[in-house]
């Protein structure tokens, strides 16, 4: 097979006959006219078939070797077609990351700014940034001290009030009871004596009107000087004893009425007591709606205590995580406002790859598959892995999402969006920073 190739070879490199006499006639024709262009062309197409003869005849001389070239074709044309789908690959990709805003709670003037923070440096979690005039909120929380205190103690106060209004609403009813009680049976008492009165007065206007009869008709006798003197002074004098029994009697019966009357008077008023402590119920729900209400205030005058000491702590504007700072726009002096931006932290610990594959890429693609990534920025290879594949189309995700009911649809091959993440310590040094384009290559076996 060697020496055949060596003939053809040589075949090739030796002048043909017909061709040396072309190159001798060369010099004639120089000064002649040119040959037509179509005897030239039959030239070239003759050698071609000599050629073309040599190489089937080696070919059939040796039929192995021919076998042998068509396996080796096949298997390398299998190799490349495995190669080429074992993985995808796009250059529509690019590096993610968060971008966490800085921006003012409160209202104030900017104190200091910290001199570390500059656009492009690092800082970390919890530095403090800028602080804010803290002389408003002071005074805002030392009032807020002061109104919880005060609310606090009325609440305190209302809520030990209800103890004593219900202990003090119930005695005064159980007294009123028995002061009207009371009063009632002193009334019943009072107009037994009076009418005892009376009836000692009766007797006594009896007897006074029996003696004064027999003091006449002694007086009568005593003129005749049938009786004595003695006699007579005698009925007299009980006459007289029984008109003064009578005055004492008209007297203890006006006694007994006054009494009968300051009684009926006593019951009165132990009644509108009792009319008051029966309102015992009302005072205590009363009470007890005035110490809610004070409560009340004293959870309001807290939240207001918890937002003054909260406006205290936000004067310090804090790192939330560590980063790269961008877009410092914070200076000593300057007022903000509450959301008002002021600078951007970077973290760049926390990025991963944005990659747009084509949809006819997804076939063979899912979730753990490793990925190889180029960076364009240092031309390093980082390794990751598929994290998920997007829910919907870029498009679908664009200011206008395409509409397909509208007559005017043209098949565009779309793109998912594929999120990649790096392995562990593959972005050590931090050169991959959000926004940096880059070429993954995912694996697909």
């Amino acid at each position: 097979m060697a020496s055949q190739v060596q003939d053809l070879e040589q075949e090739e490199t030796t002048i043909h006959p017909e061709d040396a006499k072309t190159a001798e006639a060369a010099p004639a024709a120089e000064k002649q006219p040119p040959a037509p262009v179509i005897e030239t062309r039959k030239d070239e197409t003759r050698k071609d078939e000599t050629r073309k003869a040599k190489l089937l005849g080696a070919v059939r001389s040796n039929p192995l070797l021919t076998l042998s070239a068509v396996v080796v074709l096949v298997i390398g044309a299998i190799s490349l077609w495995l190669y080429m789908g074992s993985y995808e690959q796009t250059d529509d990709a690019a590096v993610d990351g968060h971008l966490h805003p800085i921006s003012a709670r409160i209202s104030g003037t900017v104190l200091s700014v910290n001199a570390d923070v500059q656009n492009n440096h690092f800082v970390q979690a919890g530095t403090v940034l800028a602080e804010l005039d803290p002389a408003d909120y002071s005074a805002d929380l030392d009032r807020a001290r002061a109104d919880f205190g005060r609310l606090q103690s009325t609440a305190t106060a209302a809520q030990q009030d209800i103890t004593v209004i219900s202990s003090g609403s119930t005695g005064r009813l159980e007294l009123a009871q028995a002061q009207v009680k009371e009063a009632g049976e002193s009334i019943s008492s009072e107009k037994a004596q009076q009418q005892a009165a009376e009836a000692r007065l009766t007797l006594a206007d009896a007897n006074y009107i029996r003696a004064e009869a027999d003091r006449h008709r002694y007086e009568g006798l005593l003129a005749k000087r049938e009786i004595s003197q003695s006699e007579y002074d005698r009925i007299a004098t009980e006459a007289a004893t029984n008109q003064a029994t009578v005055a004492a009697a008209r007297a203890d019966v006006a006694a007994a009425r006054l009494r009968v009357s300051q009684a009926e008077s006593r019951l009165t008023a132990r009644r509108a007591d009792l009319l008051g402590a029966l309102s015992a119920p009302q005072q205590i729900s009363s009470s007890k709606a005035r110490a809610a209400s004070a409560v009340s205030e004293s959870a309001r005058a807290r939240a207001q205590l918890t937002t003054a000491e909260l406006n205290i702590g936000y004067t310090k504007i804090v790192a939330p995580v560590s980063g790269i700072v961008g877009r410092k726009s914070v200076e000593v002096g300057q007022r903000l406002q509450p959301g008002q931006q002021l600078m951007i932290i970077i973290p760049v610990d926390d990025v991963w790859i944005t990659a747009n594959f084509k949809e006819t890429q997804l076939r063979k693609m899912k979730p753990g598959q490793p990925v190889t990534i180029h960076a364009d920025s240092s031309g390093q290879d980082y390794h990751g892995y598929v994290d998920s594949i997007g829910g919907a189309t870029g498009s679908v995700f664009g200011l206008l999402p395409p509409e397909n009911a509208t007559g005017n649809f043209v098949k565009v091959v779309q793109r998912v969006p594929v999120k990649i993440l790096l392995n562990p310590g593959e972005n050590a040094d931090h050169r991959l920073r959000p926004g940096m384009s880059v070429e993954p290559k995912v694996s697909l076996r």
